[in-house]
């Protein structure tokens, strides 16, 4: 299981990074048009980015209290992608509409906004899972 956690969250960065990279190159860090804030997106991704170290770690040394460090770190970014996904859907509804500029975010396409999340919910319970102690 905790195998799995670490492919899931490896697959749900893949998509992170595609969709932070179309949001740089479009401007959206540079402050250009954005609904997504730059502290929003970082903060995601850098509490991504430190959980996922820290699971490796857990995978690999182990250590209960490391797999719950790694699951509190997933809380705050689970939340701060599910913020970025309300202010992103209404960008999504308003693509072809004219006189309107486009957010960098309105790039993003959707099965990856789509796989982003579902691969997230499942390292988020996969990791749950691991730091109880499921299946050891």
């Amino acid at each position: 299981m905790d195998i799995a956690a670490l492919i899931f969250w490896v697959l749900t960065a893949l998509g992170g990074f595609l969709m932070l990279g179309i949001w740089v190159s479009r401007g959206g860090a540079r402050g250009g048009e954005s609904r997504l804030p730059v502290p929003v997106i970082f903060g995601h991704f850098g509490l991504a980015a430190i959980g996922l170290v820290v699971w490796i770690v857990y995978v690999f040394a182990g250590g209960a209290t490391t797999a719950w460090i790694a699951f509190a770190l997933l809380v705050p970014v689970a939340v701060l992608g599910f913020v970025m996904l309300l202010r992103w859907l209404p960008v999504r509804r308003a693509q072809g509409e004219t006189g309107s500029a486009t957010p960098a975010e309105a790039h993003f396409p959707l099965p990856v906004v789509a796989g982003h999340g579902l691969f997230a919910v499942v390292t988020v319970v996969l990791v749950l899972l691991g730091a109880i102690g499921a299946g050891a």
